[in-house]
């Protein structure tokens, strides 16, 4: 069975395996032992700190089978993105041109360097192996760490956005990249990336054009992947877009992918949530699936199950669910449907 949990730092030999694996763009997971580590770290530090407010936190979520107890896969939470620098992104935008004389009116895409989605929490570095690209996995993957953010609103800020990993081929080269970046920063896409997940992206941010970009006058390789995703992200994107998150404003300004967004509260797993009380005992042996959490911070458990859920009425485990889930008997579960 699949279980989320936050990471420990006796998780690294694993995770440095699932950042090996994973596609160019998803910055958040360093093929570097080092920064995997400090990542680690900081994620094993902020569940012990008594939070009012959201800052510089970072939790990072493994996905354990529990017949092996490898890795599945990993995601992660930033409480607040561009705490330490901004958050820089491409807005759309729409210019109009117009003379009276002539009698034109012209309305061009235009793309501005912003960082609007400084502050917002940021939902980052999804990963799963290709042995668990199963509904039941992507969902615990995407959609747990949500349950964790209802359980602790205090942690996170109001709004949270999402980088979605755009297009780029095998090689690692992007399309987006190659007719807008590299003209200002002279390296590949991957190289571009790796300076970014060692150095953070806005010391490459501070050398993109501070001006408008006019997206007819790029490529029409480049504007064909602005605010598409890459194959591998497709199925994470479209759980995020029934979550309710915008897709239509901003960019990535590496390699063009979409950067989505919506007010934390309202996102579905968040506001369509149920705390009930557990009870240990004989469980059902059919049911509704559902994704199920615990509301503990370092000890945070997720899955995905079967319930027979009835209003006004505690949620009955088995013992081994209630043990892998670290629940007894009064304690109380945070359940989420499917979207």
């Amino acid at each position: 069975m699949l279980v989320q949990r936050l990471s420990r730092v006796s998780d690294l030999p694993e995770i440095r395996r699932l950042a090996a694996s994973s596609p160019a763009g998803v910055t958040a997971l360093p093929d570097d032992e080092v920064l995997l580590a400090e990542i680690l770290e900081a994620s094993e530090a902020s569940m012990t700190e008594e939070i009012s407010f959201s800052g510089e936190e970072r939790y990072f979520f493994v996905i354990e089978d529990t017949l092996s107890g490898a890795l599945a896969g990993c995601s992660s939470v930033v409480a607040s993105a561009g705490f330490s620098e901004p958050f820089y992104a491409f807005r759309n935008e729409m210019f109009v041109h117009a003379s009276r004389q002539l009698g034109l009116h012209n309305r061009m895409h235009v793309l501005s360097l912003c960082h609007d989605l400084t502050g917002h929490s940021l939902l980052s570095g999804f990963h799963l192996e290709s042995a668990f690209q199963h509904a039941d996995a992507v969902t615990l993957n995407a959609r747990g760490r949500l349950l964790f953010m209802a359980s602790h609103p205090q942690r996170f800020a109001e709004s949270t956005s999402v980088e979605i990993v755009g297009v780029s081929d095998e090689q690692g080269n992007a399309p987006f990249w190659d007719a807008v970046g590299r003209h200002f920063f002279a390296v590949t896409y991957s190289e571009a990336e790796r300076i970014g997940s060692s150095r953070g992206r806005s010391c490459l941010a501070e050398l993109m054009p501070g001006y408008p970009i006019y997206v007819p006058m790029l490529s029409d390789e480049a504007q064909e992947v602005i605010g598409q995703v890459h194959p591998s992200a497709e199925r994470v994107f479209d759980l995020l877009m029934q979550e309710g998150f915008e897709t239509d404003n901003y960019v990535d300004i590496f390699d063009g992918g979409p950067v989505v967004h919506a007010r934390t509260r309202e996102l579905h797993t968040v506001r369509n949530s149920l705390v009930v009380p557990v009870e240990v005992g004989q469980m059902a042996t059919s049911g509704e699936s559902w994704l199920v959490a615990n509301e503990r911070i370092s000890d945070f458990r997720a899955c995905v199950m079967p319930l027979a859920v009835l209003p006004g009425q505690p949620v009955v485990l088995d013992q081994r669910m209630a043990d892998l889930l670290g629940v007894v008997t009064g304690d109380t579960l945070r359940l989420a449907r499917e979207v």
